[in-house]
């Protein structure tokens, strides 16, 4: 082989690595991530939705489990000893000098609270502490935690934090690539214009 076509295979050799690195990461970067920006590198836990904010409590009568979900309060009270479901019980919830009653709901089997008020108090991103008072046949028992709902505005306000974006940099990866290509193709034709006519490998 020539030195002129030595030259030119090196050249050719060369500007494809360089071309590949930079490609390569253009096309993994959506696979390291993924289309939602979470890292596809650690193990995946499924999730139907975003962290809601939740309480649970007990005392030796009573367990509970409160869930902010859509400007309501969903509670779920069991006894302590079997976790038997409680129902029809008398439950007030207690935030601050705010108070109201749960209405029980039958079908769904948990205690809604959804008073104006207290809903707008717990909207207010921060440590929520409330007190519970439930009240069931003979037995009565009071029962407290803390609620906290600054994880539920993160982000777009519902649960949803879009601040890490890979936008920008897929777009810089992509425009490297074409700039790469673009490089490959101008030299490789010069060097075309540059062989000997007639020159064989």
């Amino acid at each position: 082989m020539k030195p002129t076509l030595l030259r030119a295979t090196a050249w050719r050799n060369c500007l494809a690595a360089l071309m590949l690195s930079v490609t390569l990461p253009v096309a993994a970067a959506p696979g390291a991530h993924g289309p939602d920006g979470e890292h596809l590198d650690a193990p995946t836990i499924a999730s139907s939705g975003p962290m809601l904010p939740r309480l649970e409590a007990h005392s030796d009568l009573f367990e509970l489990v409160a869930e902010l979900q859509g400007g309501q309060l969903r509670i779920y009270v069991d006894r302590y000893a079997s976790n038997e479901p409680v129902a029809n019980a008398s439950v007030e919830v207690e935030a601050g000098s705010l108070r109201a009653l749960a209405a029980y709901q039958a079908t769904e089997g948990y205690y809604l609270l959804a008073d104006p008020a207290l809903m707008e108090r717990l909207a207010v991103p921060g440590e929520h502490a409330l007190v519970f008072t439930v009240l069931a046949a003979a037995d009565a028992d009071l029962l407290n935690g803390i609620l906290d709902t600054r994880a539920a505005v993160v982000g777009d306000g519902h649960g949803h934090d879009h601040g890490h974006s890979h936008a920008l940099e897929w777009a810089a990866w992509g425009a490297g690539g074409l700039l790469a290509a673009g490089l490959v193709i101008v030299v490789l034709r010069r060097l075309k214009q540059r062989q000997p006519t007639g020159a064989q490998p």
